[in-house]
């Protein structure tokens, strides 16, 4: 006979009532348990749930049913039931093989016509799945924590109130300090006032919900001095409520380095390291458009009889001279003011001027600063400069038409004298 087609019994024997009846069509695993814990009554779902015919299940406690740990798991909730309580339980189905699989017990008392609790009810539900999944994302949440206390990256969760609730292995090197230093206090306390200032307008754009990143030079790291990316990311609530920021800094160096020597390549000439041409002219335009209020002077420098030294010393001795002649014409200004190679043996400077006289004045000193290079040059005997030079707004406020005024200027220094400086309006 199939268990399922077994009438309901009791532990009496007497056939089922109505009620019991309609315990049986329930498709839930229903016992009930006397004071003794000894199973009274069963439908037949139980029955094939518990894998074997209510003969063999009624009248037994439920120690002996499934072992002293099942029991061990029911015993509190047994106890509050009786004394009037629902409550329920979990436990894995060890009588079904393995993988045991998980229940909800729910545990419930019966009551009689006067209110007396004599026996209990228990009705089982399959969880195996969600417990499997609770376990699952616990495992997962177990990786997270792991994998974020052991990031080689400074981590950190900060409160609203900005006291540290979460600090990784790499913070806690690089402040010095334990977790159980850490956690509760403040960044103020932890950090100082002076690098706490650095740090808390990022913190309060990040609590106010935007998310922050910046790159720094930090120097002093346990490694030395390195290039650090931190991002600054806030913690919402499921009602889109800012609790918290979560902070990261990660290791940029080789790439933040990789990345200056790129743009250093593109601003600078490759073999004197003065600015480039396309530098000079971003410079050139930056400077013109606020030649109103800050006048500057464009010189164009080109330097004589250097082909003839190529062409007797070798391009070698001619390359020495134009590195050796940039950074004299670097140290002749200003740091504010700009060096850059126009080309072959051409150079721009851009100064901050205040009239024309103290332009000339500073032709005449690049004059002798060249003078002085060649002369410390012991293969550029004969070599020489000649300078042209414009003012803006003075001359021209047009980038393109200053340097066309500078150059041309140049070219009648050249034609009256070498060694000359020459300024446009002569």
């Amino acid at each position: 006979m199939k268990l399922n087609d077994a009438p309901v019994q009791t532990l009496e024997g007497s056939p089922a009532d109505p009620a019991e009846r309609l315990l049986d069509a329930i498709a839930l695993p229903i016992g009930r348990w006397d004071r003794e814990a000894r199973l009274v009554f069963c439908n037949a779902p139980y029955s094939a749930w518990a894998r074997r015919p209510s003969a063999e299940l009624l009248g037994r406690t439920l120690a002996q049913l499934y072992g002293d740990q099942a029991w061990a798991a029911a015993r509190d909730a047994f106890a509050a039931a009786f004394d009037g309580g629902s409550v329920s339980y979990e436990r894995r189905l060890t009588h079904m093989g393995e993988p045991a699989p998980w229940a909800r017990i729910q545990v419930f008392p019966d009551r009689d016509a006067q209110g007396a609790i004599d026996a209990v009810y228990t009705i089982a539900v399959d969880i195996h799945r969600d417990v499997m999944e609770r376990e699952h994302l616990v495992e997962e949440q177990q990786r997270l924590v792991q994998f974020a206390e052991r990031i080689p990256y400074p981590l950190t969760y900060v409160d609203r109130e900005y006291r540290l609730r979460f600090a990784n292995l790499a913070y806690q090197e690089t402040v010095g300090m334990p977790a159980s230093a850490l956690i509760g206090r403040t960044l103020l306390e932890v950090r100082g006032p002076v690098k706490w200032a650095q740090f808390k307008p990022y913190f309060d754009r990040a609590l106010a919900g935007k998310q922050m990143q910046y790159t720094r030079l930090v120097p002093d790291l346990p490694q030395g001095p390195r290039w650090l990316r931190s991002s600054y990311v806030p913690d919402r609530d499921d009602q889109g409520v800012v609790q918290g920021v979560y902070s990261i800094s990660v290791d940029v160096h080789d790439l933040a380095e990789a990345q200056q020597r790129l743009t250093r390549s593109a601003e600078r000439d490759a073999l004197t390291d003065a600015l480039s041409r396309r530098t000079m002219m971003e410079r050139l335009d930056s400077a013109t458009a606020v030649c109103g209020t800050r006048p500057v002077a464009l010189y164009f420098i080109d330097l004589d009889q250097f082909k003839a030294l190529n062409d007797s010393r070798g391009h070698g001795a001619g390359d020495a001279l134009l590195v050796a002649l940039a950074r004299a014409l670097q140290k002749a200004v200003r740091q504010d003011d700009a060096v850059g190679r126009f080309g072959g043996d051409e150079f721009l400077v851009l100064a901050a001027v205040r009239d024309a006289a103290g332009a000339a004045s500073l032709a005449d000193h690049l004059l002798s600063a060249v003078h002085e290079c060649v002369a410390q040059c012991a293969q550029a005997s004969g070599v020489s400069a000649s300078i042209g030079y414009a003012l803006a707004p003075q001359d021209a406020t047009q980038p393109l038409r200053l340097l066309q005024l500078a150059d041309e200027a140049m070219y009648e220094a050249k034609r009256a004298g070498e060694a000359r400086g020459q300024t446009c309006g002569t």
